[in-house]
């Protein structure tokens, strides 16, 4: 998840929060890409934004930006058919492996898209039409020269609060304190978003699971912190 997350910044600032590269693919993944992405990938078309109730049955639609290799989208998905769940990655091993994950256990309610994923919020997806969105463990960005491709930043914040339904959410989950802190100042200036628990960090809800990641994290004595962000 962190360091291969998901796209952004709008493009008219020529910088994105992620670094495309040219990582090995397993030979799993690879055949998940060339025979599942027809099944459950999508197609982005700047002009034909997507239908999501079509797609998804009706649905709620949670949209998790940047699914790193998909552990925990799988997990959630398992756990809650009764929502749609609009995976957004770049990186074609993770998303070549959660396709293989989907294809194994048959999951109907996950549907991927290989874009960035401003174009894809600006472009395909309509506003107050997603229930939520996930932001597990994205790039921290660390050096300050380089904050500037953080994900969870204003303006972007604003488009992603713009494609919320009313009483919709962010959940995001970082390991990198600094960046939590980040994270709670932009969503808490986003017009329209209230933190759900403005005295403290928001608990791990019971339907997010403990990744190989961050057990990783914890054993490097790094806290994870979470956010909770909805829209009024």
């Amino acid at each position: 998840m962190a360091g291969e997350n998901e796209s952004l910044m709008p493009a008219k600032s020529g910088i994105r929060s992620y670094v495309l590269r040219a990582g090995r693919m397993t030979d799993a993944q690879r055949h998940g890409l060339e025979t599942l992405e027809g099944v459950y990938g999508l197609e982005f078309d700047a002009a034909r934004p997507f239908d999501l109730d079509d797609i998804f049955g009706g649905r709620p639609v949670v949209a998790e930006i940047g699914f790193g290799m998909g552990d925990a989208t799988v997990e959630i998905a398992a756990l809650r058919p009764d929502l749609g769940f609009l995976g957004i990655e770049v990186h074609a091993p993770g998303v070549g492996k959660l396709l293989s994950e989907l294809g194994k256990r048959r999951l109907e309610n996950v549907r991927t898209v290989r874009h960035d994923a401003v174009e894809v919020l600006e472009k395909a997806i309509a506003p107050g039409s997603l229930a939520g969105f996930h932001v597990f463990f994205p790039d921290p960005w660390p050096k300050k020269r380089h904050h500037k491709r953080r994900l969870v930043t204003r303006p972007f914040t604003d488009l992603m609060a713009s494609r919320l339904a009313p009483g919709g959410y962010i959940h995001f989950v970082t390991d990198w304190e600094e960046y939590a802190e980040w994270a709670r100042a932009e969503l808490d200036a986003t017009p329209g978003l209230l933190n759900a628990h403005p005295l403290s960090w928001a608990p791990r809800p019971d339907w997010r699971p403990v990744t190989k990641f961050e057990r990783k994290a914890a054993a490097a004595g790094r806290t994870v912190r979470e956010l909770e962000f909805r829209k009024a």
